[in-house]
């Protein structure tokens, strides 16, 4: 804070004045620190390990349904049981409009609970079901084990 006389002769006047440029790069740091650890944040509730493919697009946001190696399910990062399943889906595509469920699944999930999981998601009234996958970068001659 800086303190001015307004006339040199006279010391009894003043006036204060606040610097609001380092507040405002504050701020902005701030808000730089936030946008990148919510960006973080925002992935699904359970660590899993994505199958490769060939072919991968960008899917639209959606509800994500999570099953991990330790047969856990997450629907947008809230862990629920097996028989609560079906009631999540069911609140949670009642929330948005476009009706879309990304399932991700562990490359270790044997496929019978995954289709177990695509019938109660088709159950609860998706419109649409995407299954996520990261990029294959290796040689596509060669196959995963």
């Amino acid at each position: 804070m800086a303190l001015v006389p307004l006339d040199q002769n006279q010391g009894s006047d003043i006036i204060a004045e606040i610097n609001i440029t380092p507040l405002t790069d504050i701020f902005l740091v701030l808000l730089i620190i936030f946008m990148i650890t919510s960006s973080a944040i925002i992935e699904s509730g359970g660590r899993v390990n994505l199958p490769s493919a060939v072919k991968t697009e960008t899917a639209p946001r959606g509800i994500s349904v999570t099953l991990t190696p330790e047969h856990e399910i997450y629907v947008n990062q809230k862990k629920v049981t097996a028989d609560e399943l079906e009631t999540a889906l069911r609140s949670a595509l009642s929330a948005v409009p476009d009706r879309i469920v990304i399932l991700r699944g562990d490359r270790s999930v044997l496929l019978g609970e995954v289709v177990w999981v695509l019938s109660v998601v088709k159950k609860a009234g998706a419109s649409e079901i995407a299954i996520a996958a990261q990029a294959d970068t290796t040689d596509k001659t060669r196959r995963r084990k």
